[in-house]
């Protein structure tokens, strides 16, 4: 058990929950969060999180990357403490899981009176497969979209506006239609998904030099260390530009300046990327994610309260 706990990492939730909880806070300041919607959201968010862990995990670990001289935290296919088998079935199961907590999520959050409800419920089926599939493809299969550089991209959707959009979406349809939806929830949604582009840039910064030999092509492995930091600061940076703008247009009072003060953790997030060597990054990918979350929180908290 204490081997699939490790597997999980854990220590990577809080960034998948700092997303789901971007959009129900988008949710309830626009006056349609449900709180049974929110849960199964988060759990639903949760186990996909874990089944990109272990499918990460089984995949790195067929293709290579998970080899001997990588340097951050080792795996367990890598080091013997679950074969690789094993891992493979704990994909399936966790697939299944998220699967059918996403299935019950839609039977809870879909008004099956309405008219719209059974494109609806196509639309987020569709959408559910979607992350199942990209959270395995990410390093397992044939041709791993990560092993292409293609990670950020997918992060920033997932993130951003699957996790953030969808989970506000989801809510919102349950009080209204789509054309009275505003779209200016995207603003905050792609922050949360570029701050978790961050943190996979980080966590691709510290394993270039084994991604290298594995033949795998991160961002950070085609610029190298010094251009994927500026690459890093300027994704953190459009980050807080959406927010901003999105304040710009929503402001109220004062009160919705107190997410702000996280501002700090993140300008020095980026001081230390450019400081700092190989596993000296590992510390930040943690300390990223968990600004993250707090940055949301703080946000929900600073337009809620009137």
């Amino acid at each position: 058990m204490k081997h699939w706990i490790e597997a999980a990492r854990l220590r990577t939730l809080p960034l998948a929950l700092a997303s789901m909880l971007m959009g129900c806070f988008l949710a309830a300041i626009n006056g349609y969060f449900d709180i049974k919607i929110a849960s199964l959201t988060i759990l639903t968010a949760v186990l996909l999180q874990i089944l990109s862990n272990y499918a990460n995990d089984y995949g790195d670990s067929i293709h290579g990357a998970d080899h001997k001289d990588r340097v951050g935290p080792k795996r367990a296919v890598q080091e013997g403490k679950i074969s690789s088998s094993q891992m493979k079935k704990a994909v399936v199961l966790f697939s299944i899981l998220s699967f059918l907590s996403g299935v019950l999520l839609l039977i809870v959050a879909i008004d099956f009176e309405k008219e719209s409800s059974l494109k609806t419920l196509g639309f987020f089926l569709l959408l559910g497969l979607f992350c199942i599939a990209g959270a395995i493809l990410y390093t397992a299969g044939k041709k791993p979209y990560g092993y292409m550089g293609l990670g950020d991209i997918a992060v920033l959707i997932f993130f951003g506006w699957v996790a953030g959009g969808g989970t506000y979406f989801l809510q919102a349809q349950a009080y209204t239609d789509f054309q009275t939806i505003s779209w200016d929830i995207f603003l905050p949604a792609t922050s949360c998904g570029l701050f978790a582009v961050g943190v996979l840039n980080l966590n691709n910064i510290r394993d270039i030099k084994s991604d290298i030999l594995a033949g795998k092509n991160s961002i950070p492995v085609r610029l190298g260390k010094e251009k994927a930091s500026i690459y890093h600061a300027l994704v953190i940076s459009l980050a807080w530009i959406c927010v901003f703008f999105f304040l710009f247009l929503k402001y109220q009072n004062p009160i919705n300046f107190v997410f702000l003060i996280t501002l700090p953790l993140f300008i020095n997030n980026i001081i230390q990327v450019f400081k700092r060597k190989d596993m000296q990054l590992d510390p930040l990918l943690k300390q990223l994610a968990l600004s993250t979350l707090l940055f949301v929180v703080l946000f929900g908290i600073s337009f809620l309260i009137d």
